[in-house]
């Protein structure tokens, strides 16, 4: 079987089985945290939105892989967890850089990681078009769909005889985009909350000033948060086997799967990140 016909064998169904033990694990999770470390009940919550945000995202990412740098696919020519993660880490930097400044609430750290990580792909997303079109003279042209959904432009006689399609079309670049900002909020929400939490847990425990124990905080928040990173991009990234063109991708309809593993993994992940400074 070539890499362009190649085909998932998995449904795009959620498992209602699956999905019962995960929501139990989520609760278990929540009921320990709410036992054995009450204040930070809040914070694990936030982790687990934070990682179905970031699994959502990544079904926005238009991604070809191999087939890509050859011109047979659409999509950027690199893994789903790869580029997930570098969106991802991007966002983190925004935001990281937003939470030091006393003076910004939640909300205008998230918007910070999240323009990190949408400001991140829009680039990406620029110079992969550039090198298709100006590199490579061919233009971007989708294999899912007869028309762009958002500029309404036809796809067929763009797309080379023996491809599914090449390029980013614009419907692709507006995915991508939009999984950048999903993935860079996701990612610093987990950050911020985790910070919360080892701010005002860790003085104590070290018998330490609060300023004495940022660096520890900073750093210890922004390891979990690119850990759990990673985890929801690659569970995401199994969710989608293989490539994807974006939100208008058959594909994309696998999201809820993602999402429901993401946020277990997520609350089994926070709740060790929490219990650490706890136990």
């Amino acid at each position: 079987m070539s890499a362009l016909g190649a085909a998932s064998g998995g449904g795009e169904g959620i498992n209602p089985t699956a999905s019962i033990i995960g929501i139990v694990i989520i609760i278990a999770a929540l009921a320990i945290t709410a036992v054995m470390a009450a204040p930070a009940l809040a914070a694990v919550i936030g982790v687990i939105i934070g990682g179905a945000l970031i699994g959502f995202g990544v079904h926005f990412v238009p991604v070809g892989g191999a087939p890509a740098a050859m011109g047979q696919s659409p999509g950027i020519a690199t893994g789903v967890a790869m580029l997930a993660a570098g969106a991802g880490l991007a966002g983190l930097f925004g935001g990281a850089w937003a939470a030091a400044n006393p003076a910004f609430g939640i909300a205008i750290v998230i918007a910070a990681g999240a323009v990190g990580g949408g400001l991140m792909m829009a680039i990406t997303c620029l110079m992969v078009n550039i090198i298709y079109i100006f590199g490579m003279g061919i233009p971007a042209a989708s294999g899912k769909v007869a028309k762009d959904p958002i500029t309404g432009d036809s796809q067929a006689e763009y797309k080379s005889q023996g491809t599914e399609g090449h390029g980013l079309p614009f419907v692709s670049y507006v995915g991508g985009v939009i999984g950048g900002l999903l993935g860079g909020a996701g990612g610093t929400l987990i950050y911020y909350e985790l910070l919360q939490v080892y701010s005002a847990m860790l003085p104590a425990m070290f018998n330490a000033s609060a300023e004495e124990i940022l660096p520890i905080a900073v750093s210890l928040a922004g390891i979990f948060a690119v850990g759990m990173f990673l985890v929801n991009a690659v569970l995401a990234a199994y969710n989608i086997t293989g490539t994807i063109e974006g939100p208008h991708d058959p594909k994309f309809k696998r999201f809820p799967r993602a999402v429901i593993g993401c946020a277990v993994a997520s609350a089994v992940c926070g709740l060790f990140a929490v219990l650490i400074v706890v136990v």
